[in-house]
């Protein structure tokens, strides 16, 4: 009669503690503690635009192409002209306009002087000078007139020299005219053929664009190795550098 006593007893107990032989009541899982997150990005990571805006002096060349050389046939060249089109070079450079601003311009040159005009107009640029045009003269038709009725900086173009019937050294592709209006041709002591470019006969005027002796834009190219027209007597081209020296002019003697 005992054991049934026991057996309830134990069946009272198990409920608070188990019985002896008999599984453990279970228990709650242990808590831990999360793992700590990185947070995200609050934006993505900054790479470089590629549609920025260039910034800084940048030059390349190449030869020119054949539909460039279409256009200058019987224009800005024909045969008989003292240099091949294959001996004249593309030279895209960069440049400061009047308001400051960063442009791309192009001259035609020799091949021979490409890596001068390269170092000479990024001294230009270093130097803050501003010119107003740049493209080839074959955008005016070969006309010199009108190039430079554009304020347009230029180089080769065929063709002979101002009253003269020998080549100019722009017909060899050694010449520059830098601001042809700023820096007028000027004969028979005080006439241009430009009336944009009278008031600029006074040349004790420093402003901008303009060439004078003594100035930092001359001394890059006469650095360079180039004659500058400005210190001829009679005509005097302020615009007018060359590569190549005018005994005309008394150059080449010294150099």
């Amino acid at each position: 009669m005992l054991r049934p006593r026991r057996t309830l007893a134990c069946l009272a107990l198990l409920a608070a503690s188990g019985c002896s032989g008999g599984d453990p009541a279970p228990q709650p899982a242990p808590t831990t503690a999360a793992a700590p997150t990185t947070p995200a990005p609050t934006h993505a990571p900054t790479h470089a635009d590629p549609s920025a805006e260039p910034t800084g002096y940048a030059a390349s060349s190449r030869p020119l192409t054949p539909a460039e050389q279409r256009r200058m046939r019987g224009v800005t060249w024909h045969p008989g002209c003292p240099v091949p089109l294959a001996d004249l070079r593309v030279v895209r450079l960069t440049y400061r306009d009047f308001g400051g601003g960063r442009r791309t311009g192009r001259l035609v040159v020799h091949r021979d002087v490409v890596a001068d005009v390269t170092r000479i107009f990024r001294r230009l640029w270093e130097l803050d000078f501003p010119i107003r045009r740049m493209v080839p003269i074959e955008a005016y038709d070969g006309d010199d007139f009108a190039s430079i009725e554009a304020d347009n900086t230029s180089a080769f173009n065929c063709r002979a020299k101002t009253g003269s019937s020998s080549w100019s050294h722009h017909a060899y592709g050694r010449a520059i005219d830098l601001n042809p209006l700023e820096n007028p041709y000027v004969y028979d002591g005080r006439r241009t053929s430009h009336e944009r470019s009278i008031p600029y006969l006074d040349r004790a005027r420093d402003r901008p664009g303009v060439l004078l002796a003594g100035g930092p834009v001359v001394a890059v190219f006469e650095r360079a190795g180039w004659y500058w027209a400005g210190r001829w007597e009679e005509p005097t081209d302020y615009q007018h550098f060359s590569a190549m020296p005018d005994p005309a002019h008394g150059e080449g003697a010294t150099r």
